[in-house]
């Protein structure tokens, strides 16, 4: 958390005669969009408007969250983007830890004079003015909770901001599956739920979305899914050709790799991807209990994440790319 000295910086900086803004990383999940709009709304409750600025489009599956229709989309709206981060007093950074994080808006960020105030819970942080980073934390949308909670204003929690942390907490922790939710995370869960979050709404709202282009697509992966290692590593694809013909809608694939884990014996889950436009792969990895796919990302594929939960790219074909991994982990073993 921040120190003493920094809350009081902080609160200095907090009025409402200064321009916040509030950014997060390319291609906005759960966390991210939830961590937004929850910080965004409790701002507002003090009286405070900010603007918050995605790098890129996100999921339909999000945007029932309160005040989603405020945040601007700086692929479609550069101009007002840039003006926004030109004229910041304050910039907050959720759940990215790197300018490179954030797409096109990292040349303005870096050229922006504006105080930065980075709350994230991803691994190696870059140097920013006011830094919140805890590995341990299962979500940036429960950082936010601890940081409203050292200003000491969680009595300005109402039902919006608790309903977009909820929904953060949910998403990023897998449903509360994942090794990394504690007993704290499910005290501010019951906190936010008595503030208004209604569980059952927000995981309709969140999971009961799905279209039909998914389905055809998670049956097309499930239905060629392999396991290696002596099946303790599975591996699940898509071609841009598949997604094409199958009607791909953004957020379609949210979720595929986690299917590799509910494999009894798995410990390990890769997701590899064509990315729709430009040639290259996406690749998503999912962990049990100690095993590393962060530095495994970082050192084989340019990625990077948490421990149980990462991402990488390769700029090979996805034969290769998925030839490449397989050799990888046959002489070091995850």
């Amino acid at each position: 958390m921040f120190t003493s000295q920094e809350i009081s910086d902080i609160k200095n900086l907090l009025s409402p005669n200064k321009n916040i803004v509030i950014i997060t990383h390319h291609n906005p999940d759960g966390d991210a969009i939830g961590s937004s709009l929850g910080l965004k709304n409790f701002l507002k409750n003090k009286g405070i408007e900010a603007t918050v600025l995605v790098p890129n489009d996100f999921p339909k599956f999000l945007k029932w969250m309160p005040n989603s229709k405020e945040i601007i989309i700086s692929e479609y709206k550069r101009k007002k983007a840039g003006e926004a981060i030109y004229k910041a007093d304050v910039i907050f950074c959720l759940d990215f830890n790197a300018a490179s994080r954030i797409g096109i808006l990292g040349d303005w960020f870096t050229k922006s004079w504006a105080k930065k105030i980075l709350i994230d819970h991803h691994q190696q942080p870059e140097n920013f003015d006011f830094v919140y980073s805890d590995t341990s934390v299962p979500a940036t949308c429960q950082m936010i909770y601890h940081f409203i909670e050292a200003l000491d204003e969680v009595n300005l929690i109402g039902k919006g901001v608790a309903e977009c942390l909820y929904t953060g907490i949910m998403t990023d922790t897998g449903g509360f599956r994942f090794r990394s939710t504690s007993a704290e995370t499910h005290r501010i869960t019951g906190n936010l739920i008595e503030k208004g979050a209604d569980p059952a709404m927000i995981s309709s709202n969140t999971w009961d979305t799905n279209t039909i282009s998914r389905l055809h697509l998670l049956a097309l992966v499930l239905g060629r899914i392999e396991t290696v290692q002596d099946g303790e590593v599975a591996i699940l694809w898509l071609k841009r050709e598949e997604l094409q013909n199958l009607g791909f809608q953004k957020g379609d694939t949210e979720g595929f790799v986690n299917y590799g884990l509910s494999i009894k014996g798995t410990k390990v889950s890769a997701f590899f991807m064509e990315d729709l436009y430009e040639d290259f792969i996406k690749i998503s990895f999912r962990s049990k209990d100690a095993t590393d796919v962060n530095q495994f990302s970082r050192k084989y594929f340019n990625g990077g994440g948490h421990i149980n939960a990462a991402g990488g790219r390769c700029d090979k074909t996805l034969e290769q790319t998925i030839l490449e991994f397989k050799e990888i982990i046959a002489i070091e073993k995850l």
